[in-house]
């Protein structure tokens, strides 16, 4: 059986248990010892399968641009490379803000009788973690936390960063070691290109290895938050919530695909296809950063994707491009703004969009980061303290869920980007394994 059928029917698994769990305890006052067993049971295999991913990233994704950018480095094209990424990813994103703004407007989730708003308020206390206290204090830095960003970008000592997962520095240094490998004279080029291609292919082999346990992971990571969430939450929260998930469909199921023939005459269904063992683990770990393995994996074997254009797009693409966090900031910032009655005009609302693109790059690496960006945001369009507080606790309620969905979204636009941009350079046969086994 394929590895993604074997992942979605783990995940149908975790949901079915996993809401039977939570209605089985719905009036008891003290979780049985069954119900604590399962949950520390699944949490601890769930976490298990995702050190293991997080174990191999900043191995995997090191050691890749490395190789990737030396082969590119030696050509012509390495600026005109980077200048396509970041296009692109600069496109997509602006799109999906548009996307998200364009579906809260339409379907307005924050305007609601008075006894659901005081439903939303009285469960927006169970969202006043240290979480979402830390997220505002880190808000609070202003001007100061945006110039750690570019701190980040250039990290004092590389163990430090990589020790803190801060990737956006380490992929600075991979694209300078590999950018200064191609100009070393050809014997010493020769045994660094050697070194590097054979440790990345060590990397890829353990990392192999990690995702075939996939299926277990995934059980033990999604079941303990359908436990713990339940179905009063979501009833709760419903029309945000689905607001939510009705822009990032429009964005996967529309826009993605759209840029995916326009720009590359690629059928969507392939591109899919290929891409769903790195979708649905996506989906269950939350963490663009600790999908990359699977996402780089699916994209060299299943897509076809040679590895210098993987390399380079994707770990990039796992910290500056976020799709679906961009649109989720969107649609939170104008749903409080329904919800408090403050007044929105238009050029509120373009000052929202062009900062839930520019904030969910730039909070990349940050705990909390896209609630950071939430707060920055609300901030700027004069949102008060108590409000702010308010808000971002009755988002929190459902945001492991939405974190899932909007994760996967992430993924898929990095994807996309990657195999868009390979046919920009003149690559062809992709998908030729998946076709060919109709």
């Amino acid at each position: 059986m394929k590895l993604h059928w074997k992942i979605l029917i783990s995940l149908i698994l975790s949901f079915t248990i996993g809401l039977w769990a939570n209605l089985s305890i719905d009036n008891q006052s003290t979780s049985p010892a069954w119900f604590n067993g399962l949950k520390e049971t699944c949490l601890f295999v769930g976490k298990l399968f995702l050190n293991g991913l997080k174990m191999v990233v900043i191995p995997l994704v090191v050691t890749s641009i490395i190789c990737g950018v030396s082969k590119i480095g030696s050509e012509s094209g390495f600026g005109r490379l980077g200048l396509k990424t970041i296009g692109f990813y600069s496109l997509t994103g602006l799109l999906a803000v548009c996307t998200g703004l364009l579906c809260v407007n339409v379907t307005s989730p924050g305007i609601v009788d008075a006894e659901i708003k005081e439903k939303m308020l009285n469960s927006s206390s169970s969202g006043q973690t240290d979480k979402v206290n830390g997220a505002i204090d880190q808000a609070d830095k202003g001007l100061q936390g945006l110039i750690e960003i570019f701190h980040r970008m250039v990290p004092p000592n590389l163990f430090e960063a990589a020790s803190d997962g801060q990737l956006l520095g380490l992929i600075f240094f991979g694209l300078l070691f590999g950018f200064f490998i191609s100009r070393l004279k050809p014997e010493a080029r020769k045994t660094q290109t050697a070194f590097w291609e054979s440790l990345n292919a060590v990397i890829l082999a353990i990392t192999k290895w990690i995702i075939s346990f996939a299926p277990i992971g995934v059980f033990g990571l999604v079941t303990p938050t359908l436990m713990q969430v339940g179905l009063d939450t979501l009833s709760v929260m419903g029309n945000f919530a689905l607001t939510v998930l009705l822009g990032l469909a429009i964005h996967a199921l529309v826009v993605l695909p759209v840029l995916l023939w326009i720009l590359a005459k690629i059928n969507f269904k392939n591109h899919y296809k290929a891409m769903a063992p790195a979708l649905l683990t996506a989906f269950s770990t939350a963490s663009s950063s600790a999908t990359l393995p699977l996402t780089m994996d699916c994209i060299r074997k299943r897509a076809g994707v040679s590895n210098k254009i993987t390399s380079f797009t994707l770990p990039l693409g796992a910290t500056i491009n976020m799709d679906g966090t961009a649109l989720f900031e969107c649609v939170v910032v104008v749903f409080l703004a329904q919800l408090f009655g403050v007044e929105m005009s238009f050029i509120t609302q373009f000052t929202v969009v062009v900062m839930a693109l520019l904030t969910s790059i730039g909070v990349a690496g940050i705990p909390s980061a896209s609630l950071v960006a939430i707060i920055v945001i609300l901030q700027a369009v004069g949102f008060s303290p108590e409000n702010i507080a308010t808000g971002v606790g009755i988002v929190y309620v459902v945001d492991r869920i939405l974190d899932m969905t909007r994760t996967a979204i992430n993924v898929f636009g990095d994807s996309c980007a990657a195999v868009i941009i390979g046919k920009s350079e003149g690559e062809s046969g992709y998908y030729k394994d998946l076709t060919s086994s109709k």
